[in-house]
């Protein structure tokens, strides 16, 4: 374990970690991405007892593992022992509300989430499914 999480990561610092791994993907952390995380944190039943002060550390401690050359399986690894397989379609919802929020889908954040799909193994049309619910919350008029 790093300095940045010196116990066990919850649930809910895997469903963190996973949107700020997406926002960050593109090494830009946008204004619309960062509200929409502490929206999330702030509003869905799942954070309910979540500090909001993780945040902080979870984003140190996806910045420390990007920094890494195999940092994006060492997050994988994390998620997958830490996140119980009945939140990986919510994980993989989150991260795409994340990509979804600034009306821009980037390269980057695409292979990312192409990624997510695969390591948290989630049904092809379940992800369908998940993208375009996404992609309709956050169109513009």
């Amino acid at each position: 374990m790093t300095e940045a999480a010196p116990h066990p990561l919850t649930a809910q610092d895997c469903l963190v970690a996973l949107m700020i791994a997406v926002s960050a993907s593109d090494q830009n952390l946008r204004t619309a991405e960062l509200v929409k995380i502490e929206s999330s944190v702030n509003m869905l039943p799942i954070f309910a007892d979540y500090d909001i002060d993780r945040i902080r550390t979870m984003s140190e401690l996806v910045f420390e593992l990007f920094e890494q050359e195999d940092g994006l399986d060492a997050l994988f690894g994390l998620i997958r022992d830490n996140l119980p397989e009945r939140l990986f379609e919510t994980a993989y919802a989150l991260a795409c509300d994340v990509a979804a929020a600034d009306g821009t889908l980037r390269e980057e954040e695409l292979r990312l989430l192409e990624e997510i799909r695969y390591e948290l193994d989630i049904d092809r049309l379940h992800a369908a499914a998940i993208e375009r619910g996404a992609r309709a919350r956050h169109l513009s008029a």
